[in-house]
């Protein structure tokens, strides 16, 4: 069984720096000190209403996180997009669309080319089925978001706890098992902005949190995905050895993808670990063949344009109760009140 690791990037070396206040995180500092400076004065600057904070006339969900690199945001959206859509609401997802060539703003279709609308969001709306727009200022999407799907009661932003012009009546913000890491801000440390600060929610997506808040379970799903969106049982390919398998992921930590799908029995020959967000444009596949390919959907929405034969197999994260329950106490008493969801009775009339 092998390993392999995409080539040596400064992204991993900042990585490991920020684990501790070691020499090159001591050689950043005093950078992180201008960071800093800039940040608050960006701050203080929306607080005194100099820069504007603008509105839309729905409940908006900011789901962020105060730390660079990956925190397992995506799928909390995914969660709780999916939770408020079995209450019966009509919920919507804004996002910046990290990685994407285009500024424009855009909604996410099935076929929306992965350079113009992001891998993320392209992941949101496979997932959930739920509308998604992209723009480079939140509230444009927010805005389109509403024009074509005005039914919407509620908007999810997939990031931007520090996108501050646009309207929150929640924050949410996630954290993985690295906490604040060195507690120093970019680029000394991972953190975007100081911490502690001020949020409605702190969930930790991690098996260890650093420090109090909610938690709920990562782990993966049973099945596996085919390209046309037919599923396999995770215990049925466990037990196809043959063809070997290279299980790969281009998220912020691929080995805990490698290490799930040995958890559950699939026991890849190879693997390879490819920076967050891989594009897979540079990547070839004839380097791999007599392999299957298995991914996380994150990969598979942009890997099954280059190979329709891979397996993705969805992350999945399930906040635990005690968070659901406060979430929907928040989302219940908010003002203006949410018209109550529309749910259909057995007997077909819609109740409330």
């Amino acid at each position: 069984m092998s390993a392999e690791r995409h080539p040596f990037s400064v992204e991993r070396l900042l990585t490991q720096a920020w684990t501790s206040r070691g020499v090159l995180a001591c050689l950043l500092w005093p950078l992180s000190r201008l960071y800093a400076a800039m940040g608050s004065i960006r701050r203080y600057l929306y607080r005194a209403r100099i820069f504007k904070i603008e509105r839309v006339p729905v409940m908006v969900i900011v789901v962020g996180n105060v730390i660079a690199g990956g925190t397992g945001k995506t799928p909390v959206v995914i969660a709780l997009v999916k939770h408020l859509q079995t209450r019966g609401f009509k919920v919507g997802v804004v996002s910046r669309g990290y990685g994407r060539t285009s500024t424009a703003c855009r909604a996410v279709h099935a076929s929306s080319p992965i350079s113009e609308v992001g891998d993320e969001p392209a992941l949101i709306h496979f997932s959930t089925s739920a509308p998604v727009f992209v723009a480079s200022r939140r509230i444009e999407a927010a805005r389109q978001l509403l024009l074509k799907h005005p039914a919407t009661q509620i908007i999810i932003c997939d990031d931007g706890l520090q996108h501050l012009s646009l309207h929150r009546d929640l924050e949410i913000c996630v954290f993985d098992d690295r906490g604040t890491g060195n507690g120093w801000q970019l680029p000394a440390g991972p953190l975007r902005e100081p911490w502690p600060r001020a949020v409605d929610f702190v969930l930790h997506t991690g098996t260890n949190p650093a420090f109090e808040g909610f938690c709920g379970q990562r782990k993966l799903a049973h099945y596996a995905i085919r390209s046309d969106g037919t599923q396999l049982a995770l215990a049925l390919l466990a037990n196809q050895p043959h063809p070997p398998w290279l299980a790969l992921a281009g998220i912020a930590k691929p080995e805990l993808f490698f290490d799930m799908l040995r958890e559950n029995g699939l026991l890849p020959e190879r693997t390879l670990a490819l920076p967050d967000h891989y594009d897979f444009n540079s990547w070839n596949s004839n380097s791999y063949k007599g392999y299957r390919l298995i991914c996380t959907e994150k990969d598979a929405v942009k890997l099954w344009h280059h190979h329709s034969e891979a397996l993705a197999v969805p992350l999945e994260f399930t906040p635990e109760p005690r968070f659901l329950a406060e979430l929907n106490r928040r989302i219940d008493s908010f003002e203006p009140m949410i018209p109550a969801p529309r749910l259909s009775s057995s007997d077909g009339h819609t109740t409330t």
